[in-house]
């Protein structure tokens, strides 16, 4: 038998001023400032919290869909726990499903699961914590998209005399869209390994802006080189000039061993590269300057970026420094990031006139076409190349 209201009725709702709201049962009603209504629901449900917006007065929503919606969630919490079909399902919440889902994915070999679990626990555990994962919704997964573009935490650094102040904006559309790539992974193999009948939502990526890429000019170059010199952390300096002499993404550089670097052949191997096993070629200052940095560590420590805290037994992440330097050198962190200096390496190569076949092998690319993206960055070296077919041409007006 349903529960009779005494406060959210008719009358009282009308009664309401904007900014009021009348709560009974779990469910809300707020008279909104332009007059219009809406109805939420806020209850716990086999020991989660369920918190939606059902709908506004002005689309027909009433209180009786609200009731039906705690109804419903009620009744799948109890399908879950009593219904059987083909073997039990499990009852996973999100954090218990993503540490069964990295150990099964270490038992079948499965591919990049550090960067996965990276992604799982800085943003999508907190975030999705003990949700349960058959019940996460098309509307929770907008929340989490929402909450990672708007996500900012202002930071200062001081150098010196003067002191820079900056703001590391919300994620990218493309950090947001690896994430989710993570999710769906997860979803395919909850239903693979038989945690659930179905995927419990449809994932929406963001459209990403392939536009300009960010890239350093040789003055900027030069200043953050000189900066990060100067820097109290010993690891940045190197960080920066590996990552500018040969484009290597951040946890390439960070996972560099001594046995992977060969000298003679100017060849850094990388077991684990985006695309695959790969040797990075190396110029003769790059060598050099490795047999210095080598030469330096610690006896026996295979990691050219040593970290003995870290479990992994090198640096895992270097943001903070990098973000200090960059501000120090005049630059602003909110554009330049760490794998500017990716970017940077492989325009100024494509500007030097280097065949993007070259360039590919050198930055490690899938594809030319994936390449060809830096080839319209500054035209000085397409204005370069007319003029040398009108001098050979030497066709005159």
């Amino acid at each position: 038998m349903a529960k009779a209201f005494v406060k959210i009725t008719r009358p009282a709702m009308r009664k309401l001023k904007p900014g009021e709201k009348i709560i009974e049962q779990g469910i809300s009603f707020e008279r909104l400032a332009n007059g219009d209504g809406v109805f939420t629901v806020n209850v716990m449900v086999d020991g989660q919290r369920i918190h939606r917006v059902i709908g506004r007065e002005s689309d027909g929503t009433t209180r009786t869909q609200a009731e039906e919606f705690i109804e419903k969630v009620r009744q799948d919490a109890k399908h879950d726990r009593l219904a059987l079909p083909k073997g039990r399902k499990i009852v996973l919440t999100f954090r218990e499903a993503a540490v069964k889902y990295l150990e099964k994915l270490a038992e079948e070999g499965g591919k990049d699961i550090p960067k996965k679990r990276q992604r799982l626990e800085q943003h999508l555990i907190p975030f999705f914590g003990d949700m349960p994962l058959g019940k996460i919704s098309g509307f929770d997964l907008e929340r989490y998209k929402k909450q990672r573009r708007e996500e900012a935490a202002a930071k200062s650094n001081s150098r010196g005399q003067g002191k820079v102040t900056y703001k590391e904006s919300g994620a990218s559309a493309g950090t947001i869209n690896r994430e989710l790539a993570v999710l769906s992974h997860l979803f395919n193999k909850a239903v693979e390994w038989e945690w659930l009948d179905r995927r419990p939502a449809k994932i929406k990526r963001f459209k990403e802006d392939n536009g300009r890429i960010t890239y350093l000019t040789v003055d900027q170059i030069k200043r953050l080189v000189e900066c990060a010199r100067e820097d109290s952390n010993p690891q940045i300096y190197p960080f920066i000039v590996i990552g500018l002499e040969t484009s290597m993404r951040k946890m390439e550089i960070l996972s560099m061993r001594r046995e992977h670097v060969d000298l003679q052949k100017r060849v850094i191997f990388i077991p684990k590269a985006k695309a695959g096993a790969r040797e990075q070629p190396i110029t003769a200052h790059l060598a050099e300057f490795l047999a210095g940095l080598m030469a330096g560590l610690p006896k026996g420590t295979p990691w050219l970026f040593p970290s003995p805290a870290a479990s992994e037994g090198h640096t895992m992440d270097i943001r903070k420094p990098f973000c200090r330097v960059v501000a120090a050198a005049g630059l602003d962190p909110t554009q330049v990031v760490r794998h500017t200096l990716r970017h940077t390496a492989i325009t100024h190569l494509v500007q030097a006139g280097v065949d993007l076949p070259t360039v590919k092998r050198i930055s490690g690319h899938k594809t030319l076409a994936m390449v060809e993206r830096y080839s319209h960055q500054n035209g000085e070296h397409i204005q370069s190349a007319m003029d040398k077919l009108e001098s050979r041409l030497k066709i005159k007006a």
